[in-house]
């Protein structure tokens, strides 16, 4: 009786199709996101400008509809950043990826006197650790990450006195005892901060598109930044998770594959 069990070459040729009709489907959104993020600017472009020369040729408008002039600009500035936002995460997936040994202590420290630089009056407690191993990324694409996150940190935590901000790291554990012997999995990156939190049911919203916990009048921000940085991560072979308490602080969790040679 013969057995209608797939044999591996039909295997293999389903695991192309599936491959086929996922990179199709991919291709399909990205033309979606790159049509939307730019032939939306034109029509933009008008709106902010009308509206601009509406209140310079009529310097005396009633201060309702002034007022009501401001927000019309304000909306279309901000629907033009969201679209800058979205043109940012489409470019992501055709990105050429330069993985290398990365330090990344010296280059959370880069970024962390970079944000210093820009909010001078923010009293910050740093405690960024040194030693962390190298780990296998893109130098590039990996700043984007922590400036991300620890531009985050500060953000959701400068009205603490002080602010504070640490960088830890672990060896993460290989999946099997036997792949444990031998190296571990990665480096496992752990970011804190003293901030206002948020409840931990709110966090998968936190990777959505223009997902926001918090007003924009109290924080600023698009909704879009973590949402990179998951993407950003997966692309290096990475992962991350977020965890709060509301007016405790946030930690978040990185796990990036350990650099060749410095397990």
């Amino acid at each position: 009786m013969a057995s209608d069990s797939p044999t591996p070459q039909d295997l293999t040729e389903q695991l192309a199709q599936l491959q086929c009709q996922l990179d199709a489907s991919r291709a399909e959104l990205q033309e979606f996101t790159y049509v939307v993020s730019h032939d939306l600017r034109a029509p933009l472009r008008h709106i902010h400008a009308y509206a601009q020369i509406i209140a310079e040729d009529w310097p005396d408008l009633p201060d309702d509809l002034a007022s009501h002039l401001g927000t019309i600009r304000q909306a279309a500035q901000l629907l033009t950043r969201q679209l800058d936002g979205l043109a940012q995460l489409s470019r992501l997936g055709t990105q050429v990826i330069d993985l290398q040994p990365v330090s990344v202590g010296a280059l959370a420290r880069e970024v962390a006197d970079e944000l210093v630089a820009l909010h001078p009056d923010v009293d910050v407690l740093w405690q960024l650790a040194g030693d962390v191993p190298p780990v296998l990324a893109d130098p590039c694409l990996l700043r984007q990450v922590l400036q991300q996150l620890l531009g985050n940190a500060l953000k959701f935590s400068r009205g603490r006195c002080p602010a504070q901000i640490a960088l830890g790291w672990q060896f993460e554990p290989a999946p099997s005892a036997e792949a444990e012997a031998a190296a571990p999995a990665g480096i496992r990156l752990t970011l804190r901060d003293n901030g206002v939190g948020f409840r931990p049911e709110q966090a998968q919203a936190l990777f959505k598109v223009f997902g926001r916990l918090h007003p924009a009048c109290e924080f600023e921000g698009l909704g879009l930044g973590l949402l990179l940085c998951r993407r950003i991560l997966e692309r290096l072979g990475g992962a991350i998770q977020i965890t709060a308490t509301p007016d405790q602080g946030c930690e978040v969790a990185v796990c990036l594959p350990v650099a060749p040679d410095h397990s």
